[in-house]
């Protein structure tokens, strides 16, 4: 595989402490299976310079719709975002673009807890209460069917983060590579994507 098969790499890494040295790991690992990862830094030159503001939150906006339309397929973080149950919702949308225009997909967490474990989770935490089962016409449902003290259901059984989310990397024809050692989930998940695109 040529070294200019362009992956996104997408994920809350942006916001981490130390994104710089973080995305240059993750691109050396992508060169390692014939790669070439893109982080959304990659383009936004000088935007870094601009005022903080709509203009140039729309301006990073942009930059990286451009940079996923030059990609064969995208590597997304899924991990658990702001001590929430959910991914990062920027990184979501990603995951929806590239599915739209019919690029592979893959994704990596070093959380595999399932999402309805997450939901429960971060609701214990934040607000001390617990899933149950939600009961319609005085019967419990069975599948799909917990939900949380605002009535609101903890769905997608068997997957790691949202069903939209899990199934439209799935159903790209990749899957959510789980390990507790972060560059080793990604390596994992780089390593499946490279043999797709090849």
């Amino acid at each position: 595989m040529s070294g200019n098969t362009y992956v996104y790499l997408a994920g809350d890494l942006v916001f981490r402490p130390g994104a710089i040295a973080i995305f240059d790991r993750l691109r050396a690992l992508c060169r390692a299976v014939g790669l070439e990862g893109l982080a959304p830094f990659d383009g936004q030159a000088g935007i870094e310079t601009l005022p903080p503001g709509l203009e140039t939150t729309l301006k990073i906006v942009a930059a990286d719709r451009a940079l996923m339309d030059r990609c064969a397929g995208g590597i997304f973080c899924v991990d658990p975002f702001r001590r929430a149950a959910d991914m990062d919702p920027g990184t979501a949308v990603e995951i929806g673009y590239m599915m739209a225009q019919g690029k592979k997909l893959a994704g990596y967490t070093v959380d595999g807890r399932l999402y309805p474990e997450k939901v429960a989770s971060y609701r214990l935490t934040a607000w001390g209460d617990a899933l149950r089962q939600r009961v319609t016409h005085d019967a419990p449902v069975e599948s799909g069917a917990i939900e949380d003290a605002d009535g609101i259901l903890a769905h997608s059984d068997g997957m790691v983060q949202n069903g939209m989310i899990e199934g439209f990397i799935r159903m790209s024809g990749g899957f959510v590579a789980v390990h507790d050692d972060f560059y080793e989930a990604f390596r994992i998940a780089a390593e499946d994507l490279a043999r797709r695109l090849g």
